[in-house]
């Protein structure tokens, strides 16, 4: 008989249990059927990992690939433990649950938080800091068409919310952007519907057009500090996308707005994907500064400096930024670069620096990032092909990893990241056939986890230490030479400290 997750889930739990785990609050583990326990314990072998300890998540399984110099070349002990991914955001058919994901540069699994409804998406995200903290963030809720409707969520190193954002004048916050300021503010995006005159362009004078806001929110009084709308500032003859050719493709997405970050002056850098141009406006009058290519730059631009429908633009300081140059949608470049610019404001001059290109020639439609980190490593994600790459300096590629075909992140990135989960370890048994049981534990997103203590005894408050083990993965089979019947299982950091213990829970006959 085939048992599907929510009957598994009935099985080990029963129904109060079911509501538990679904909810993913105070996971406590159980008993699993010997059966079931054997095909969740093999399925990582595949595109989807599944776990007995947390039948509850299956998100998709990420293939790395590390280069020697990424072990042992320059900066590599200072390398980034980890990488953020946040797979499916565009509702795509590849396997596994859509979520936000970190995973060692290895690959493993370190923590996965599934969306709690299928109608929503996860996109973007990250490691940023507010008020001197590390905190994760991400956007999650329904794509509509080419932008989003939702709100920005902060968290805590414990995986608590801690803040949500959302836009003001009426708007949702869009999926494209949620960047952080020193300032404790939120840079966003939000998109709108407004009636325009199509005519100059060849289409209808009663028209429609998304247009598109770059939003400044208070974090922590959620208000509006600065809105700047492109249609005040930016005429439909700039955009380089074909009008809408069907009656039902819906409002001409003329500028599409899809990345907003601070200039080192305090003005801010706005992308526009369908112009191909980065505009610097004026963070107190709206003002446009400059235009950065497209029909009306300001620049005159050398070899190779040139980019198409692109993405993730940031200011690196000392006249530098990066761009994801997606070069396609239609294609006008044969494959994706991460860029980083040389521009000057005085001279009106841009030039090409650097250039990240991956062997097997991706060519991205849409989406991507790319990260210039400090030491001049660079880490791109590569938009709706499920690839992602970190760099050396001078281009040499030293590592390359992927989600399962038909999967994608609208971003990628790496970070360094401390966590203790306020959830206790999850644990589960089964009997094994050569006498004793396996335990199996994890800890969702525990950063610090290095080996685990099996526990047993007659009792719930009569254990005893009964094995020990390494962490060797998200979850630990650990053999245990003990009838029990009562098994909890205690997670100890490098040290041999203790920092967390499940419940603890009953073998049955």
């Amino acid at each position: 008989m085939r048992i599907g997750r929510r009957q598994f889930l009935v099985t080990a739990l029963g129904a109060a249990g079911e509501l538990a785990a679904l909810a993913g609050a105070g996971y406590i583990g159980y008993r699993l059927p010997r059966s079931v326990a054997a095909a969740a314990a093999t399925a990582a072998r595949g595109q989807v990992l599944r776990f007995v300890s947390r039948p509850d998540l299956s998100p998709p399984a990420v293939t790395v690939t590390r280069s020697p110099a990424f072990l042992s070349g320059p900066g590599a002990a200072a390398a980034p433990r980890y990488i953020l991914l946040s797979p499916k955001g565009y509702n795509t058919t590849g396997p596994g649950q859509p979520g936000l994901m970190i995973v060692d540069t290895t690959g493993n699994l370190v923590w996965f938080r599934p969306l709690p409804s299928p109608a929503s998406a996860p996109f973007d995200l990250q490691v940023q800091r507010y008020h001197g903290q590390p905190v994760l963030t991400w956007w999650a809720g329904t794509v509509v068409s080419v932008y989003g409707e939702g709100m920005g969520y902060l968290a805590d190193a414990a995986y608590r919310t801690i803040a949500t954002i959302r836009a003001g004048n009426g708007l949702q916050v869009d999926l494209h952007e949620l960047n952080l300021t020193p300032q404790g503010t939120a840079l966003i995006t939000a998109y709108r519907t407004a009636d325009a005159d199509l005519s100059a362009l060849g289409g209808p004078a009663r028209g429609q057009v998304l247009a598109c806001q770059a939003q400044e929110i208070d974090i922590a009084s959620g208000r509006m500090l600065f809105a700047w709308d492109s249609l005040d500032h930016v005429p439909l003859t700039e955009s380089q996308q074909p009008l809408p050719s069907g009656p039902n493709d819906g409002p001409y997405d003329y500028f599409h707005m899809n990345s907003v970050a601070l200039a080192p002056d305090g003005d801010l850098l706005i992308s526009s994907r369908n112009t191909w141009t980065i505009y610097k406006v004026s963070r107190k009058g709206g003002q446009i500064v400059w235009r950065l290519g497209g029909k009306a730059s300001d620049f005159r631009r050398g070899p190779g400096a040139a980019f198409y429908w692109q993405h993730h633009v940031r200011a690196l300081g000392g006249g530098r930024i990066s761009i994801f140059d997606d070069g396609a949608s239609p294609p006008e470049e044969p494959q994706s670069r991460g860029i980083v610019l040389s521009v000057d404001e005085t001279s009106k001059q841009a030039r090409l620096l650097a250039q990240y290109t991956n062997p097997a020639r991706l060519l991205a439609d849409n989406q991507g990032s790319v990260q210039v980190m400090s030491d001049g490593r660079v880490f791109v994600g590569w938009g709706d092909q499920p690839y992602f790459s970190e760099f050396a300096a001078d281009g040499t590629m030293l590592l390359d990893g992927r989600l399962p075909a038909d999967d994608q992140s609208y971003r990628a990135f790496t970070a360094d990241w401390a966590a203790r989960p306020v959830d206790q370890p999850a644990v589960a048994v089964q009997s094994s056939t050569a006498g004793g049981v396996t335990l199996y534990a994890s800890w969702n997103g525990a950063t610090e986890l290095a080996g685990w203590q099996a526990l047993a005894g007659p009792s719930a408050e009569t254990l005893a230490i009964a094995a020990r083990a390494r962490r060797t993965g998200f979850e630990t089979a650990i053999a245990v030479n003990s009838s029990g019947p009562y098994f909890a299982a205690v997670a100890l950091d490098a040290a041999g400290r203790q920092i967390g213990r499940s419940t603890s829970i009953r073998l049955s006959a």
